[in-house]
C-alpha cells in the first residue's frame, strides 16, 4: 500500500508540473487563443458560444479540455489502486498503464500536434524551437539539395524571424551532430507525399511513442517499475515541454532507449549500433560511452586486472566496433567536406571562441562568473574549459569506479547522468533541455537497477 501511494504520489507531482508548465508556455504565445478557436482540426469545431464561453483569460479551450481529462485519468488511477487487492495484480497494472497513457496523450502528443498544425497554418517560425524545429527542417532540406548544412548560413530562413535579434547568433551555425538531419530525412519525405508539409515533431513524436513502448521491455515488464519508468519518461516536466515545442533530446533518448533494449537481451551488435547513433546526434551522449565501454566487458564486478587484460580488452573493443562504425559513417563525410565549417558550428560555436557564438546562458555555474562582473556582456569569452576539466575528470575517474564496482546497465545509466550533469553544470550554458534529459537518464538508472 505505501508503495502505491508514493508511486501515486509522484504521478501527481508529475502531473502537476506537467500543466502548470504548459500552461505558462502557452500563455505568452502571440494571439494563441484566436489561432487556436479558428484552426478547423484544432479548436474550430468547438460551438461559437462554447468559444465565447471560454473566453481568451484562463487558457485555450483545447487545453484547458486536455488538462481536465487527464486529470480525470489521474482520479481513475487513484481509485483502481484503491481496489488492486480485488481487481488483482494484472488488471490493476493494465488499467493504471493505459491511464498514463491517457495522460501523455493529453498533455504531450495532442500538444506537440496542436502546435504543429497551429504553425502550418501560421508563420513558418512561429509555435517552434528555433534549432530543434526550424533550423533542422532547413538543414534537412540542404542535404536532400547536395548542400553542406554546416557550410550554408541560415540567414535568409524563417530562423531569421526567430526571437531577439541579438540573440540570434545560430544563423551562420548548425551546432547539432548528422544523425538529427539524415534521420529525419524519410520523415519528412514521407510526410511530404502524404500530407504535402512537415513538422520536425513528427520525427520527435515517433521516436517518442517507440520509446515509450520500449520501456516494459527495459524493466521485464515489472508492474512497478514499468508504471514508475513510464511516468516519469512520459509526463518528464522538462523533456515533455521539449517535444511540444520541438527540442531534439528525445531524439537521442529514443536512440539511447533502443540500444538499451537491445543491450540487455545481450545482442550487443545492434545495441552498440544504435549507441552509436545517439553518439552521432548530439554530444550528450558521449558522456555514457564511458560506462557503456565497461559495460562490454560482461564482468560484474569487475576489476582492474581484469578489465586490463588483453581478451578483455579485444572483447570491448569488438562490441564497440558498430558503434564506431556508425558514428564515422554518419559523421566522417561532413567532417571532410569542410573541416573548418564543421568544427565552427558543433564546437567553437558552444564553446564561445567562434567569430559569433552562443552567448554565456542557463541556470549553472555561468552565472557566479557573470556575478563577478569582470565581464562586459554575455557574449564574452571566459575559459569555462578549466573548471569543466578540473571537475569531470576527477569525476569520471570516481564514476567509472563506481560503475566497476556494479557493472549494470542501469548503473550506466545513472553514471552517465551524473558525468553529464557534472559537467554541463561547469559549462558555458545550462540550459533547462539538459536537465530534462539528464532527469530521463536517471530514471531509466533507478528503474532499471530497482
Amino acid at each position: 500500500m505505501r508503495q502505491h501511494r508514493s508511486q501515486t504520489l509522484l504521478l501527481f507531482i508529475l502531473l502537476l508540473a506537467r500543466l502548470m508548465i504548459n500552461k505558462f508556455a502557452e500563455a505568452g504565445l502571440f494571439e494563441h487563443f484566436q489561432n487556436v478557436v479558428k484552426h478547423p482540426l484544432v479548436g474550430g469545431w468547438l460551438p461559437a458560444q462554447a468559444v465565447e464561453a471560454f473566453g481568451p483569460w484562463y487558457g485555450d479551450p483545447i487545453f484547458l479540455l486536455l488538462a481536465a481529462i487527464s486529470l480525470l485519468a489521474f482520479l481513475g488511477y487513484v481509485f483502481i489502486g484503491l481496489f488492486q487487492d480485488k481487481l488483482g495484480e494484472r488488471a490493476t497494472f493494465r488499467s493504471q498503464y493505459i491511464l498514463i497513457w491517457v495522460m501523455i496523450l493529453a498533455l504531450v502528443i495532442l500538444p506537440s500536434l496542436k502546435l504543429a498544425l497551429l504553425r502550418h497554418d501560421n508563420l513558418p517560425h512561429s509555435y517552434s524551437h528555433d534549432g530543434g524545429v526550424i533550423q533542422t527542417e532547413i538543414a534537412i532540406d540542404y542535404a536532400l539539395s547536395g548542400e553542406n548544412p554546416y557550410h550554408e548560413d541560415y540567414i535568409h530562413t524563417p530562423m531569421a524571424e526567430w526571437g531577439f535579434p541579438q540573440f540570434r547568433t545560430a544563423l551562420t551555425h548548425y551546432p547539432y551532430l548528422p544523425a538529427t538531419f539524415l534521420l529525419s530525412a524519410p520523415v519528412k519525405w514521407l510526410s511530404d507525399v502524404l500530407l504535402g508539409w512537415y513538422d520536425q515533431r513528427f520525427t520527435y513524436l515517433l521516436l517518442f511513442l517507440l520509446t515509450l513502448l520500449l520501456l516494459p521491455g527495459l524493466t521485464h515488464r515489472a508492474p512497478d517499475r514499468t508504471l514508475g519508468l513510464t511516468m516519469v519518461i512520459g509526463l518528464n516536466p522538462i523533456m515533455g515541454l521539449d517535444i511540444i515545442f520541438g527540442q531534439n533530446d528525445s531524439f537521442v533518448l529514443a536512440w539511447l532507449v533502443v540500444g538499451a533494449w537491445f543491450l540487455q537481451k545481450h545482442r550487443w551488435g545492434w545495441g552498440s549500433l544504435f549507441m552509436g547513433i545517439a553518439a552521432a546526434s548530439k554530444p550528450t551522449a558521449w558522456f555514457m560511452i564511458p560506462f557503456f565501454l565497461l559495460l562490454a566487458a560482461e564482468d560484474s564486478p569487475l576489476a582492474w586486472r581484469t578489465l586490463l587484460q588483453k581478451t578483455t580488452l579485444v572483447k570491448i573493443a569488438r562490441r564497440a566496433i558498430p558503434a564506431l562504425g556508425v558514428f564515422l559513417l554518419l559523421v566522417i563525410p561532413y567532417l571532410l567536406w569542410s573541416p573548418q565549417d564543421f568544427i565552427d558550428d558543433v564546437w567553437r560555436w558552444a564553446a564561445g571562441t567562434a567569430q559569433v557564438h552562443y552567448q554565456i546562458w542557463g541556470l549553472g555555474f555561468a552565472n557566479f562568473v557573470l556575478a563577478t562582473g569582470t565581464l562586459p556582456d554575455r557574449f564574452a569569452y571566459w575559459p569555462f574549459w578549466i573548471p569543466e576539466l578540473l571537475v569531470s575528470v576527477p569525476a569520471l575517474a570516481i564514476l567509472a569506479w563506481q560503475q566497476m564496482r556494479r557493472n549494470t546497465l542501469g548503473n550506466a545509466f545513472w553514471l552517465g547522468a551524473i558525468l553529464l550533469f557534472t559537467f554541463a553544470f561547469f559549462s558555458r550554458f545550462l540550459n533547462e533541455n539538459y536537465l530534462g534529459f539528464i532527469l530521463a537518464l536517471m530514471a531509466l538508472g533507478y528503474y532499471l537497477d530497482t
